[in-house]
């Protein structure tokens, strides 16, 4: 059946009051935090593929998403990206959508109003968007999120967590197209973003899902907290402690952001505004922060941005 540009197996299936997760590639999934996050919420709920665009390539540039060749029975196939579309049925509901979502290089209005004409036509109850940044935080803490709830109730509170509301003004993606028309049909709408070490960039960041997934925990009693790649994450940054040990200078940088980090916190809970001290839920760390020149160009001999949004 076809659905805008997406092609859906039949027979569809009646999903009772379904959410939906979403990730997008690669806007704002560093580290594959929004893609291992629902790689393990379908495995564990016993996902099924529902449908993928018919055309890809009428929305992507197969020059900058690589097709693949692999070998299936000993012939070769070309493998092209694609945004997919999985579900899940439970026991108890609510059912569940799963949005690996690309953003777009082309027809970006007509992408996002197909994937807008799926979620309308289940009935979609919540959409959830899962992502992560690079920020000027040290692997050695806690790894930040924020997000926005609206008025869904944490089950049980969560360290470093932090609700807020995005007041980026700029240039941004076209996908904030589809956030928009969430909006306007009235589905309630939450997000969560994990922010990463800018200078450890891991292609499969484990400490990062863990930490969604713990978020996710307390606010969806049938995601079980015990799903989280803990010790998988822990393992990543012990190796990152090694080497920190054989580097005087960058012990001492991050020894620098440690402080940086935990004065934020500290601020925050002092009640300090929400615009001098804190980074919007879309990823833009505020214009008014300031690190020291050893740690800003630290960073930027990393390849990195410390003011990078994931909207730009």
């Amino acid at each position: 059946m076809r659905i805008g540009a997406f092609e859906l197996n039949e027979p569809l299936p009646e999903l009772r009051d379904p959410h939906v997760f979403a990730m997008v590639r690669p806007w704002v999934d560093v580290g594959s935090v929004g893609t291992l996050t629902l790689n393990r919420l379908e495995r564990f709920m016993g996902s099924k593929e529902l449908g993928r665009l018919d055309r890809p390539g009428t929305f992507f540039d197969f020059t900058r998403y690589r097709p693949n060749m692999r070998l299936v029975d000993g012939k070769r196939e070309v493998k092209i990206p694609n945004s997919i579309i999985r579900y899940a049925i439970t026991e108890e509901g609510p059912d569940y959508l799963f949005l690996h979502l690309m953003e777009p290089h082309s027809n970006g209005e007509d992408y996002t109003d197909s994937i807008l004409e799926v979620v309308n036509h289940f009935n979609v109850k919540r959409y959830c968007r899962l992502g992560a940044m690079y920020d000027a935080v040290p692997h050695t803490r806690p790894l930040l999120v924020t997000g926005s709830l609206g008025d869904v109730q944490q089950n049980r509170p969560v360290a470093n967590f932090k609700v807020r509301q995005s007041t980026y003004q700029g240039p941004t993606t076209i996908m904030n197209l589809l956030s928009e028309g969430i909006e306007k049909a009235d589905i309630e709408s939450i997000n969560f973003m994990v922010h990463l070490p800018q200078y450890v960039q891991l292609e499969e960041d484990y400490a990062g899902t863990s930490r969604m997934i713990e978020v996710l925990s307390s606010v969806y009693n049938n995601i079980p907290a015990d799903l989280a790649p803990v010790r998988r994450g822990q393992r990543q940054y012990r190796e990152l402690n090694s080497t920190l040990d054989r580097n005087a200078e960058l012990k001492t940088l991050i020894q620098q952001m440690e402080a940086y980090y935990d004065a934020q916190l500290d601020s925050e809970d002092a009640g300090a505004t929400e615009s001098s001290s804190s980074s919007s839920t879309d990823g833009k760390p505020a214009s008014e922060t300031i690190l020291s020149p050893e740690i800003e160009r630290f960073l930027s001999e990393l390849g990195g941005r410390l003011d990078t949004d994931p909207e730009e």
